[in-house]
């Protein structure tokens, strides 16, 4: 973007070496990210909120008291139903927080209905940037942002220098989608709550189970050596129905869940150290299905 282009230039020279390196230790972040993302129709780019908020660090603490890796002040951490008080702080849950952020930025869209209005009220609050829509008498960000504070022009530019330093292409964006790459349409969610977002044919071969507790779909996909995405089709929303219903109907290809069924109390297990030790899933770098001949190893908590 011609609007950005010098800033991105500078801000490359600054910051471009670190963050070429967090594209290394920052991926099983980012795989954990985007899979939450994706189960709300979000794209997978705003995973670099948490890079320009936090750096990816879940103890980051700011001077206003936001904190986290989405860097949430109390009140809003609250408002999408996390803890915060004297004796815990789920805000620096990577799993809760990043559920909330991922409802927090679906409200915003479904608000502002253009990403570069997100991103600016992400910092800066929604009714600054309606403000700034009022007394611009425009929705184009580049028109309105002499109406916002000077940090909230600075962040919506520190996002695309971000997304252009991380994918290597310049980034498109338009009020339906955010990508470096072909259009990503955010309208409906892609993944359903209550069906299979796959047609009849496509089921054919697949089987049902019940369960229940503290399951994670990346987990059990990589346990069964499946690709997320087309886990994520067969299994809507699943973390989000396990963590509001107490159960839900796992649907798998037949074998898969064979494998499942074998192995259901160990990958329960290994959901479990997930979710209380912060363990993060490695994936194999060349492709996007989960390897199981990966092992998940402990990601230690930078603050």
């Amino acid at each position: 973007n011609s609007n950005a282009s010098g800033f991105i230039e500078s801000y490359m020279r600054q910051h471009g070496k670190y963050l070429q390196g967090m594209k290394g230790w920052g991926q099983p972040y980012f795989n954990l990210i985007e899979n939450i993302l994706a189960q709300y129709g979000l794209p997978k780019e705003l995973k670099y909120i948490a890079v320009i908020e936090s750096n990816l660090r879940t103890g980051a603490v700011s001077n206003k008291g936001a904190g986290g890796p989405w860097q949430f002040m109390p009140g809003t951490a609250r408002d999408y139903n996390l803890v915060v008080n004297s004796y815990m702080d789920e805000r620096t849950d990577y799993f809760k927080s990043t559920h909330a952020a991922a409802r927090y930025l679906l409200v915003l869209y479904r608000q502002m209905k253009d990403w570069l209005l997100v991103m600016a009220a992400y910092n800066g609050g929604p009714g600054r940037v309606m403000s700034a829509i009022r007394r611009s008498g425009s929705t184009n960000f580049w028109v309105l942002q002499q109406y916002l504070p000077e940090e909230s022009r600075t962040y919506v530019k520190r996002f695309i220098a971000t997304h252009y330093i991380m994918e290597s292409a310049i980034p498109n964006y338009s009020s339906s989608g955010m990508t470096a790459g072909p259009s990503f349409r955010l309208g409906e969610n892609p993944y359903e709550v209550n069906k299979p977002a796959m047609s009849d044919k496509e089921l054919e071969g697949t089987a049902t189970t019940s369960i229940s507790g503290k399951y994670n779909s990346v987990v059990i996909a990589k346990n069964v050596t499946m690709d997320i995405v087309q886990f994520n089709r067969m299994n809507p929303n699943m973390d989000g129905q396990l963590s509001t219903n107490g159960s839900y109907d796992l649907r798998l290809p037949a074998d898969k869940l064979q494998v499942f069924l074998a192995n259901k109390y160990s990958i329960l297990n290994e959901c479990v150290n997930l979710l209380i030790n912060g363990e993060a899933i490695n994936y194999d770098n060349h492709t996007d299905y989960p390897s199981r001949y990966r092992q998940t190893r402990k990601v230690k908590k930078k603050s």
